[in-house]
Order: structure tokens, then C-alpha cells, then sequence
């Protein structure tokens, strides 16, 4: 296991299950929690112990249904079998419904020094169409609760593409979260997957699916408002004022090693991908039997493959990726390599290259999957 890790704890539970959601997630199982904790920290004295921790992110599911305790019971452990950077980022994510102020200023004091809110829309009519727990209200009620308690890196995800949202009310979207003091914000295009309700729904009848061309509108929308007003478009998906990039998340899009804690989680160590199991009670029980965790997941990433994923995610960041790193990482010239797919890929208009750097067009972001497809090994 490399001695530098990113770190990251999945925390299954919700209290309702969002009508688009896919992920792994447990609603009405709070009961579980004290356990699943208590699993955590065994499978955190497996995995962590010696190691330098550069950041930890808690995500879900909604992370904010644990307390403050139980927080700093699993921060505690962490410090205590490895070595956090002093410079860390530790990030949490909550849910506007399950936070309060003094549950942030609790939070912020155990070191919790990034957040990054759930809230999907600032219109009611679509939160409700989604599932949320919240209102508009809520949410802005949890923005302020935030920056009250200290939280001067805030993340706000938002979805687009939603069945009759309009270009209007997605700039509508848009200014307001830019008023209400972002350093980050995460847009992402509706994406259902089969068996969710919301694809049920659509797939009846009863709502329209989704405009692809409304939803490329929306998204140059959001790359134009937002470099006005100063944040830097960083990731596909992803923009921040200079500086509050999500240094975690830098982590997976540069293809470097990271380490998951909990069901479900995934690692990228030592060339292997890992998984543990999604079925929480496997998980939870996998520590009452013997102390590790039940694998999902065991494979070696060939060398191929890892060059084809490090140039994927690197071309999601849009600096690109330098030929250079390529060169030093893998011992391959990029140019040379892909060089069929590259000229397919500039003269589609997709990609962009110069003497030094290979990196989505704007064109190329809207159709990224166009490209990321070309470069897997056949």
C-alpha cells in the first residue's frame, strides 16, 4: 500500500431514497449506525495504520446523520493509527433537512474544514419531482447555518437536464447559487439508471425524458455565468473560485492511489482496484465473525489499462494532461500511442493539442464519452 492515501469513508444512509438514486445508500437503518461505526474503525485499524493521510472525505449517502461524537470518534481513530497531514482536507457531506448550526460549528471544530451541501435544486417544484427531503428554504437555511459556523470552503451540487426545467429556470439556479457564496460548485446532467422510480416514471409516460440539446444549452449556460463571475472551470463537472479546487477529488482524475473505508467503498492501491461489499449487512457483520471486511472486488489493473484511465481522467480536468507526465508516469509517448484516435479526435473538433498538452475542446466536453470510449484498450 503506498504510504500516501487519499481517504475516503462511505456512510450508507439516508433518510429517504432520492427518486434518481442509484448510489448505495440504506434509508430508515439509523438504528445501524453505533455499529457501523464501531466497523469502521476495525476496518480502519486493518487498513490505515502507518500511513500518511493527505485528505479524508466522508461521503454517501448523507454523512451528516451522524453526530459530532461519533464524528470525532472516527477522526480520533484515523489520527491516531496514521499520520494526517496538518494540511489536510477533510470534507463531509450533508443534506439540507438533517443539519443545524451548532451541528456545523461541532463538525468544524473536530477539523471538518470543507463541506460540501446536497442540494440539487433552489426550486421547489423540482425538488419535489426529485424526491428531496428539503426545500428550497432549507436549503438556503443551510447555506447560512454553514457560513455562520465558520465554513469558508463550501461546495453546492446541483443537477441539471430535469424534466421540464427550463433554460430560464436553470440560470435562475445558477445566479442565485453564485449569490449565496459558493467556493464550489458541482453541476451534473440527470443520469437515471433502470429500477430508479424517476426512470419509471418517465418511461410510463408522465414526464418527458430528458432534452439532450436543452441539457448541452444548460451546460455551456453554467461555463459562461460562471467564468464571469471568477470561478474557474476546472473538471468536467466541477467549478471553484482559484483555489478551492477539491483536493480529494484531484486525487481520482489524476489516477493517483486512494483508499475506501466502509460498504461499498472502492480503493485504487498498489496497481489493484478493490472493492467491499455494497450489502451492508455482509459488512456489519463481516466484524462480528473476524476482523476484515468482504471484498467485492479484487483486480490487478493491467499497465494497458492504467495509461488509458490515467489519460481518461486527466482529459475530465480541463488543464488536460501534459505529455510530459505521461512520458515520465508511463514511458510512453502519448502522441505516438494514440495517434490514429488523437487525429480522429481533433478533426471531430473533440480534442485540442499543442506541443505540450492534449485536452477536451468545449465541443469535446459536451461529448466526452465520444472520446473516453477511443482510448480503452480493445
Amino acid at each position: 500500500m503506498p504510504d500516501d492515501i487519499a481517504l475516503y469513508i462511505h456512510i450508507p444512509f439516508c433518510r429517504r431514497k432520492c427518486n434518481y438514486c442509484s448510489f448505495i445508500s440504506y434509508p430508515h437503518r439509523d438504528a445501524d449506525i453505533p455499529a457501523y461505526v464501531e466497523a469502521l474503525k476495525q476496518e480502519l485499524g486493518l487498513r490505515i495504520r502507518g500511513k500518511s493521510i493527505r485528505s479524508i472525505y466522508f461521503g454517501g449517502g448523507t454523512p451528516s446523520l451522524l453526530s459530532a461524537r461519533q464524528l470525532n470518534d472516527i477522526l480520533a481513530t484515523i489520527s491516531s493509527l496514521g499520520r494526517v497531514n496538518q494540511m489536510a482536507e477533510i470534507t463531509i457531506e450533508a443534506n439540507p433537512g438533517t443539519v443545524s448550526e451548532p451541528y456545523f460549528r461541532d463538525i468544524r471544530a473536530l477539523g471538518v474544514n470543507r463541506l460540501s451541501l446536497g442540494i440539487q435544486s433552489l426550486n421547489d417544484a423540482e425538488l419535489a419531482l426529485i424526491g428531496r427531503i428539503h426545500t428550497a428554504a432549507e436549503a438556503r437555511e443551510a447555506v447560512s447555518f454553514a457560513h455562520k459556523a465558520g465554513f469558508n470552503n463550501l461546495n453546492l451540487d446541483f443537477i441539471y437536464g430535469l424534466p421540464k426545467q427550463t433554460l430560464n429556470d436553470w440560470q435562475k439556479t445558477l445566479t442565485e447559487a453564485m449569490e449565496i457564496g459558493a467556493e464550489h460548485l458541482s453541476l451534473y446532467c440527470l443520469t437515471l439508471e433502470d429500477g430508479v422510480p424517476l426512470w419509471g416514471t418517465i418511461k410510463r409516460g408522465d414526464l418527458p425524458d430528458t432534452d439532450h440539446d436543452l441539457s448541452a444549452d444548460q451546460y455551456e449556460m453554467a461555463e459562461d455565468l460562471l467564468a464571469e463571475s471568477g470561478y474557474r472551470h476546472y473538471e468536467i463537472s466541477n467549478w471553484a473560485r482559484p483555489g478551492y479546487e477539491c483536493r480529494h477529488n484531484l486525487t481520482y482524475w489524476d489516477n493517483s492511489p486512494y483508499l475506501g473505508i466502509g460498504a461499498a467503498a472502492h480503493s485504487f492501491l498498489n496497481g489493484r482496484r478493490l472493492a467491499n461489499t455494497p450489502d451492508i449487512d455482509k459488512y456489519l457483520d463481516a466484524f462480528v465473525d473476524k476482523p476484515e471486511p468482504v471484498l467485492d472486488l479484487n483486480e490487478e489493473i493491467s499497465p494497458e489499462l492504467q495509461l488509458a484511465e490515467t489519460v481518461i481522467l486527466g482529459l475530465r480536468q480541463c488543464q488536460g494532461i501534459y505529455h510530459d507526465d505521461i512520458q515520465r508516469r508511463f514511458g510512453i509517448d502519448l502522441l505516438k500511442r494514440y495517434r490514429r484516435e488523437l487525429t480522429e479526435m481533433v478533426n471531430a473538433g473533440l480534442l485540442e493539442y499543442d506541443n505540450r498538452c492534449l485536452r477536451l475542446s468545449r465541443r469535446g466536453r459536451l461529448l466526452s464519452n465520444e472520446v473516453f470510449w477511443r482510448l480503452l484498450p480493445e
